[in-house]
């Protein structure tokens, strides 16, 4: 039984990246599971590198840590700079009314959309 024991070194460092991003902005971790919509003791689990997530838990944890998936796999290097201006972006964009959020994202995805035709 591996008990509060990490499962993997590779969980354990996924999980400090997810304490680090959450501490970033500024998030409990009650704050974050119920973003995520999971109970807050399968993020203590998680960060703490005692449990693997499936991929539906991975994906609400990428959007509401306003993360790269390769990023928080820690698989593609942003520079420094990249990193902090998207960060910057997110607190931003956390701190408006859902409303105003849902007017943000539908911006963004059409400006996207929009670069990707050309």
């Amino acid at each position: 039984m591996l008990g509060n024991r990490v499962k993997s070194r590779e969980l354990m460092e996924l999980g400090i990246r997810i304490r680090s991003r959450r501490i970033e902005l500024k998030l409990s971790q009650e704050e974050l599971a119920e973003r995520a919509g999971i109970n807050s003791n399968t993020v203590s689990r998680i960060e703490g590198g005692q449990m693997a997530m499936s991929v539906e838990t991975f994906r609400k944890l990428v959007e509401v840590l306003c993360m790269g998936a390769d990023t928080l796999l820690d698989t593609v290097g942003q520079s420094p700079q990249e990193s902090h201006q998207i960060q910057n972006v997110c607190r931003r964009i956390w701190k408006l009314q859902e409303k105003e959020q849902e007017i943000v994202v539908k911006t963004m995805e059409t400006l996207i959309d929009g670069l990707e035709r050309r």
